[in-house]
């Protein structure tokens, strides 16, 4: 895929997330497919009309939306942003092309956390994509840093994925560096709070960042975990990440899959 076309797609993806503060249709009804339009956020409805009923409302409550990273992958565009809706959230957006229209989407919201443990906030830090050229190398390293640490098939590999103790954190709830995480980790087991990642879904990439999008379970919970990484000289750099409860069934409008 071209550099245009990347640029083509990234731009109407964010025309479709802006329409939700704007409340001018144009860009959904220009962008998204009107007859194939898969929706897992599983509080809204499936299809184009849905995403069309909800502006009024949306520019009513005063929404707003603030984009702060795109990503490319193939016919995929992932945004990282913050929604100001009933107070400001942090989100990640999937979007899905085909033939140059969106068809399919999925997104993680969590409330925005002010103060943080990194006095990082959720959403700060770098934004600028460099070496393209590793991409799918960043890709397999990330998912296989997911696959051993997280979910927990080789746990003591887990030094090996940074360097040394400079690891910059966005996650609300942990301080810097790999000393950081550990502590975290250690709370979490001390107050039997239950934090399993079970399944990787999806893994997005654009030179040195990636998105993860896993399943799993977080005090009790179905989880949905999004988590973007940036590597830095074959390293893990920097994390930001967006968790949100799964709703049950009887909650749900729509029948796809969460992920």
């Amino acid at each position: 895929m071209t550099v245009n076309n990347q640029n083509e797609l990234v731009h109407k993806a964010i025309a479709v997330l802006e329409s939700l503060e704007s409340g001018n249709p144009e860009a959904i009804t220009a962008y998204i497919n009107p007859d194939k339009y898969i929706q897992h956020n599983q509080s809204l409805l499936d299809g184009r009309e849905a995403m069309l009923s909800a502006l009024d409302h949306l520019k009513e409550i005063g929404t707003k939306v603030s984009i702060k990273r795109t990503l490319v992958d193939g016919e995929h565009v992932a945004i990282h942003s913050v929604y100001d809706f009933l107070g400001p959230k942090i989100a990640f957006d999937i979007f899905r092309f085909e033939n140059g229209q969106i068809v399919e989407h999925w997104d993680n919201l969590q409330e925005m956390v002010e103060r943080t443990p990194s006095n990082h906030t959720m959403i700060d830090g770098t934004v600028m994509i460099k070496d393209i050229d590793k991409t799918d190398a960043n890709k397999v390293y990330v998912k296989s840093f997911v696959e051993n640490i997280l979910v927990g098939k080789n746990p003591g590999l887990l030094t090996s994925y940074f360097d040394g103790d400079s690891y910059i954190q966005h996650s609300p709830h942990i301080a810097d560096g790999l000393s950081g995480l550990g502590a975290a980790l250690q709370a979490l087991e001390e107050r039997n709070i239950k934090f399993q990642y079970t399944h990787i879904h999806q893994v997005i990439g654009q030179g040195n960042f990636v998105l993860t999008v896993s399943e799993g379970l977080f005090d009790g919970q179905q989880t949905a975990f999004y988590d973007l990484f940036r590597v830095e000289n074959g390293k893990i750099a920097e994390h930001w990440d967006v968790i949100e409860a799964i709703l049950p069934e009887e909650k749900r409008k729509n029948l796809n899959s969460r992920f």
